[in-house]
């Protein structure tokens, strides 16, 4: 679909994503410097604050309202034994988040952050949540197809799951501050996994992990089964779209359209775990400007997390040893999220406490 200047949905989002404001960042990192503490003693949490000046052109980043987007689709390779839960679970959770009974909603309640949970690709339908408000409807199919005997979706099917996220994030833009991304999907490690190695050129047998906790024979089936796919659909890593269409899944497409559109919007994006970083690096693959608005709130033990991190070079604020997701993580970041804000808005400087320039000299 093209608009009226003859742009599809998707290069019209591309042109409207620019890197952080210079000036912002530069102003930001001034005022740092003047606080009544040693240089840049709150380390990270000070390069948040200038992050987040420079995504939001503002020296008071507005913060307060927060929201997870929890992407749900499923994949055809959990057919193949990949994951320790069948699934059925995928279903089973989606109604658990909207009674407030996972993770996510204690998680998100206590840093005052809305959960949207939108269905991308689950095999089940939602009628009534849908109907009800409960949840948002973005389907693109039932579930992937198997990655181990062909793609996961077509390449339009891709295309449409991508542009999925970014109208989520256009729908919430003007209500929402700060995004967070959440996942669900049962077996999605092994799409992400298949990700991991198709842009970080890195061994599958050194990429993988256990995901929900399978035990040793599983992780050699789930590591043929990745390899397998690969050689099958021979992804293509300078396409960031065709390798979401050949090993990827529906939710992962969201999270990457949703980080597209944030950034679109000047948005921060707080980025979950492993599957979320999996979206974000097809998102910067199509958009690497979209890189500047990304807080990566953890490193999971998933191996291939790690080494999608160091791909997009974004260090973790956090490292909790989590593998949840559902954008837990992202929650739990919230927090750190207003704490630099706070450093920024908040902390007197040295003038405004009167400390003289000698005495601020010494503590430098």
């Amino acid at each position: 679909m093209k608009n009226s200047s003859g742009l599809s949905f998707l290069d019209a989002t591309f042109r409207s994503i620019y890197p952080q404001d210079f000036e912002y960042r530069q102003r930001a990192e001034e005022h740092l410097n003047q606080l009544t503490m040693p240089h840049w003693a709150l380390g990270d949490l000070m390069d948040l604050a200038v992050d987040l000046a420079g995504m939001t052109r503002s020296l008071q980043p507005p913060v307060a309202r927060k929201k997870v987007v929890v992407m749900v689709g499923d994949h055809g390779v959990a057919a193949e034994g990949v994951s320790l839960f069948p699934a059925e679970v995928t279903t089973q959770m989606v109604y658990n988040f909207i009674r407030g009974g996972a993770g996510i909603n204690a998680l998100a309640g206590r840093s005052q952050t809305e959960v949207c949970v939108v269905d991308v690709g689950a095999r089940d339908s939602f009628d009534e949540l849908v109907e009800t408000g409960r949840i948002v409807a973005k389907k693109i199919g039932h579930g992937t197809a198997n990655i181990a005997h062909g793609p996961a979706m077509s390449r339009t099917h891709a295309v449409m799951a991508v542009e999925a996220g970014i109208e989520i994030a256009n729908d919430l833009a003007a209500t929402t501050d700060v995004f967070g991304t959440g996942d669900m999907g049962i077996g999605n490690t092994t799409p992400s996994t298949a990700i991991a190695a198709v842009f970080t050129g890195e061994k599958v047998s050194e990429l993988t992990g256990r995901g929900t906790g399978i035990d040793d024979a599983g992780l050699l089936k789930k590591i043929a089964v990745i390899e397998r796919a690969l050689q099958i659909n021979r992804p293509d890593p300078k396409d960031g779209i065709d390798v979401l269409a050949k090993v990827g899944g529906f939710e992962i497409g969201a999270i990457a359209g949703l980080i597209l559109g944030a950034a679109a919007h000047r948005k921060p994006v707080v980025v979950d775990g492993f599957i979320s970083t999996a979206g974000a690096m097809i998102a910067c693959s199509l958009e690497p400007f979209v890189r500047d608005f990304l807080v990566c709130a953890h490193c999971s033990v998933e191996p291939a997390h790690k080494v999608l991190l160091s791909k997009l070079q974004c260090r973790p604020l956090l490292e909790l040893n989590l593998r949840l997701g559902e954008g837990t993580g992202a929650a739990l970041a919230m927090h750190l999220v207003d704490a630099a804000v706070a450093i920024l808005t908040e902390v007197a400087t040295f003038s405004e406490a009167g400390v003289s320039d000698s005495s601020r000299s010494v503590q430098k």
